[in-house]
C-alpha cells in the first residue's frame, strides 16, 4: 500500500494545508484528501507541485507499506 505522509512532512515545515493549497494553487479540498490519504488515484501533476512547493522528493512524501 502506498501511503502519503502529508502530515508529517507540513509538521516539520511548519505548513498548513492552507498555506499548501495557495502556494501549489491547488483546491484546499484537493490537498485535504492526498492529507488524509483518501486519494485512490495519484495525480502526478498535483504531485509534482506538492514536491515543488515543499522543495522535497517524492519519496519524501510518500512511504510503501508492505501488508
Amino acid at each position: 500500500m502506498v501511503r502519503l505522509i502529508l502530515e508529517e512532512v507540513l509538521e516539520k515545515k511548519q505548513m498548513t494545508r492552507y498555506q499548501l493549497a495557495k502556494m501549489t494553487e491547488i483546491k484546499y479540498q484537493t490537498i485535504d484528501n492526498y492529507y488524509k490519504n483518501k486519494v485512490i488515484r495519484y495525480d502526478s501533476y498535483i504531485l509534482s507541485k506538492i514536491c515543488e512547493a515543499l522543495n522535497c522528493q517524492i519519496g519524501d512524501i510518500m512511504v510503501y507499506i508492505k501488508d
